[in-house]
């Protein structure tokens, strides 16, 4: 048995960077002293979502991988506690900008980055002005709990992307989001469809995923948003097995056993029986 508890969490967060940081280490040590073993942080925490407005100022959020001093004090508290931290940051390196996504195991060893895929452009979302897509390729790491794979908010809509992370090996996925209203039509809701897509990719490729989103209303100039929250972690036949509030800060936390979903997962034949040569219509 390999039994391991996961644990998302979300919060609002405003333009004072150091007291994000406090906020979301408190939710990291709540979230271990209830016994997670794996802590998911949302997308961008250390500030507002400030993609709504395509402001220059704004690179200045930025700060390189290495140095990164939020990603060091991440790594103590991950040793401390000993667990695995998945982290996202707005990285800048030399004339390039990545929303990046930094990897620190249970022992505080940074193990690598990830830079989103997939750049969203629309309203509220106009993510291509800042960040460059992404030239890691999808990545997965040994951690001390797990193969772990990893990708970021519009990379959890594109079913290869989980897939790809499936057959190298991970056996969880998370996903750090910031997704809330749509601007330009309030009526369109889509907290059903965002947890659904992922329940997708748990279900094809029994393997859990989490997600973890934020909360509140930020006010920006082009746009108001309002994130719906509802971080959740879903088990390896897509079921929700633990999912927060739409609004409120928390933290929610679920225990799977890698080893008993491993042989289920065998059992199915679902990547035995894949026919990668009719697939090339994927890749076209």
């Amino acid at each position: 048995m390999r039994v391991v508890t996961l644990a998302a969490t979300q919060m609002a967060c405003g333009w004072d960077r150091d007291a994000n940081l406090a906020a979301a280490q408190e939710m990291v040590r709540r979230a271990a002293g209830q016994g997670a073993n794996i802590v998911l942080l949302q997308e961008l925490f250390e500030t507002p979502y400030f993609c709504p407005d395509q402001k220059e100022a704004h690179f200045d959020l930025a700060r390189p991988f290495d140095g990164n001093p939020m990603i060091a004090s991440m790594a103590r508290l991950a040793a401390e506690l000993q667990v695995v931290l998945p982290v996202s940051f707005f990285e800048r390196a030399g004339d390039l900008y990545f929303n990046t996504l930094a990897v620190i195991d249970a022992d505080g060893a940074v193990l690598g980055i990830y830079r989103k895929s997939h750049i969203p452009e629309g309203p509220g979302y106009e993510e291509k002005f800042y960040f460059t897509p992404g030239d890691t390729g999808f990545r997965v790491w040994q951690t001390k709990v797990g193969v772990l794979g990893a990708a970021i908010c519009w990379d959890q809509w594109f079913p290869e992307c989980a897939r790809a992370m499936a057959l190298a090996g991970a056996e969880l996925l998370v996903y750090p989001s910031a997704i809330g209203n749509e601007p330009q039509d309030p009526a369109l809701q889509s907290r059903d469809h965002w947890q659904r897509v992922m329940q997708g990719h748990a279900a094809a490729n029994m393997v859990p995923v989490v997600a973890a989103n934020r909360v509140g209303t930020e006010m920006h100039d082009a746009a108001t948003m309002t994130f719906y929250g509802s971080s959740f972690i879903a088990g390896s036949q897509g079921e929700i097995i633990a999912e927060a509030s739409r609004d409120a800060p928390g933290i929610v936390s679920a225990t799977v056993d890698l080893d008993e979903i491993a042989k289920q997962r065998k059992s199915w034949g679902l990547f035995r029986d894949r026919r990668p040569d009719l697939y090339g219509a994927l890749i076209e």
